[in-house]
């Protein structure tokens, strides 16, 4: 038996308004920079130069473009869900919608991955950057205090430190927390700024590495593959393309703010298409640049293989800037991403699946404040104590998963609500979600098999919290509506 919500309550929900509900004051344009915001990070600086040197070459740009379409077909999905369904909640709100509560608790879960953890692998990144900021200046912070207990550095005299925490790391999750109790306009500021300086510095890095290009360092595009899957040969094309997978992770964050939006019949697919194409020619221009600037092998065993290409340029003053458009893209990145978890789990305490503390809204800023303060510490833990490969590899597995879904939940809503309106329309569906869950499929299968196993440990342990709390204490199972201007018995579609 299937426990759906049907979409006439969701848009009940969508409607609400007043004291306890999320204030809406996100424009248009702040749903693209908020989409930017979240995309452009880690993946840009520090993936590129990794997929190129272990996988595909200075073919990297390809990759990226096979990524991009995959998260096309994925992101015209979730614009016609987010245009349709204005409400907070992503893919677990149009899993619950098509597929029934089970299938929504997996993906609600299942998006704790790309957020929760999203956030606090780059936030590892960001403290790694900090540091090398601060050494700039000659401000040094004790290598103890940037590393997980699980990692070792050794000195330029060849003591070995152990780390005890990631105190940076902790540092940018906690202020960011506290940013978005306060609210979703500030946010949004911060998050504008952020994403004109980083972008501003992108394009600088493009224009000017353009003129110092070094076309033999092109040649080949495509490496010969080694004899390995994955390396070089168009398996490492595939291999890399779900390695930057992660760079475009975010475009869906830009759903979880449904709720949050002016107008989100027309800003949702606005804000997620724009981003999503915007990034994309950044991605594959930033790459051709990097690439022709420094051999494809210069960047192995690289921690900054940006600064390896900028060392090829005469203007090392960009190796600064471009410090600092990576602190400042790392900080968006991880802002929207705590925004769209806590978003997730505020929809999911609605609707009874875990704890109501979780959906509690301050009163005077109009946020979920509490759900803001445990993901604060949530994901504080695994960034201080955990190293950043492990928590990094469980993020792209668990988007991709997500992108699965909605792709799948487009062709059965319109099957099962085909005169429901539609502000906007996948076009060619059924080809469009197939492809996209085909794409999606194929980078996951290219994954490692360990990302695989933690997948399914993870999952498990969501089996465990949904069968002892979730499904026990959930609303729509009984009858139970959280809004009070509905009646009392509604009638739920099983």
């Amino acid at each position: 038996m299937r426990f759906k919500k049907p979409l006439d309550l969701l848009l009940r929900e969508a409607a609400e308004s007043g004291e306890g509900t999320l204030r809406r004051t996100l424009s248009s344009f702040n749903l693209v920079t908020m989409g930017i915001g979240a995309i452009i990070g880690a993946g840009l600086f520090s993936l590129t130069g990794l997929a190129a040197a272990n996988n595909a070459g200075p073919a990297v740009t390809i990759s990226f473009v096979i990524g991009a379409i995959g998260c096309a077909f994925a992101g015209l999905c979730y614009a016609e869900f987010a245009s349709m369904i204005p409400i907070a909640g992503s893919a677990y709100t149009y899993s619950y919608a098509t597929m029934g509560e089970f299938m929504a608790w997996i993906i609600g879960w299942d998006l704790v991955l790309e957020y929760a953890l999203g956030a606090a692998t780059v936030s590892i990144s960001w403290s790694q950057y900090l540091v090398k900021f601060l050494h700039l200046y000659g401000i040094t912070i004790p290598p103890e205090f940037t590393m997980s207990p699980w990692e070792t550095v050794t000195l330029a005299d060849g003591n070995i430190v152990h780390g005890y925490f990631n105190l940076p790391a902790v540092f940018i999750i906690v202020c960011l927390s506290l940013l978005l109790i306060r609210g979703s306009k500030e946010s949004a500021f911060v998050n504008n700024l952020l994403v004109v300086l980083k972008v501003a510095v992108v394009l600088v890095f493009i224009g000017v590495g353009w003129s110092y290009i070094n076309p033999a360092n092109h040649v080949p595009y495509i490496p010969e593959n080694t004899g390995e899957f994955g390396h070089f040969g168009w398996s490492g094309v595939l291999r890399g393309a779900g390695v930057v997978f992660f760079a475009f992770i975010g475009f869906d964050a830009v759903s979880t703010a449904a709720q949050e939006a002016k107008d989100p019949k027309r800003g949702m697919p606005i804000g997620i298409i724009g981003s999503l194409l915007a990034c994309t020619v950044l991605y594959v221009l930033f790459s051709h640049v990097m690439t022709g600037l420094a051999n494809y092998t210069e960047f192995k065993d690289s921690a900054a293989p940006v600064a390896v290409a900028i060392a090829k340029t005469p203007y090392a003053w960009l190796q600064k800037a471009i410090i600092v458009a990576i602190l400042a893209g790392y900080t968006s990145v991880i802002l929207v991403m705590l925004m769209g978890q806590s978003r997730i789990f505020y929809t999911m305490s609605k609707d009874g699946l875990i704890p109501k503390v979780f959906s509690n809204v301050h009163r005077k800023f109009q946020t979920p404040y509490k759900s803001n303060l445990f993901f604060a510490g949530f994901v504080s833990l695994f960034a201080a104590f955990v190293p950043v490969h492990v928590v990094g590899e469980m993020v792209s597995i668990g988007t991709l998963f997500a992108f699965v879904l909605v792709c799948v939940g487009v062709m059965v809503m319109r099957k099962s609500d085909p005169n429901t309106p539609r502000p906007f329309r996948t076009p060619w569906v059924p080809f469009v979600p197939i492809a996209g869950i085909l794409i999606c499929i194929l980078m996951m299968v290219s994954l490692p098999l360990d990302t695989w196993l933690r997948l399914a440990i993870w999952m498990i342990l969501g089996l465990i919290i949904y069968f002892v709390y979730g499904k026990k204490h959930s609303l729509i199972r009984h009858g139970v509506v959280n809004l009070p201007k509905d009646p009392p018995n509604p009638q739920y579609t099983e």
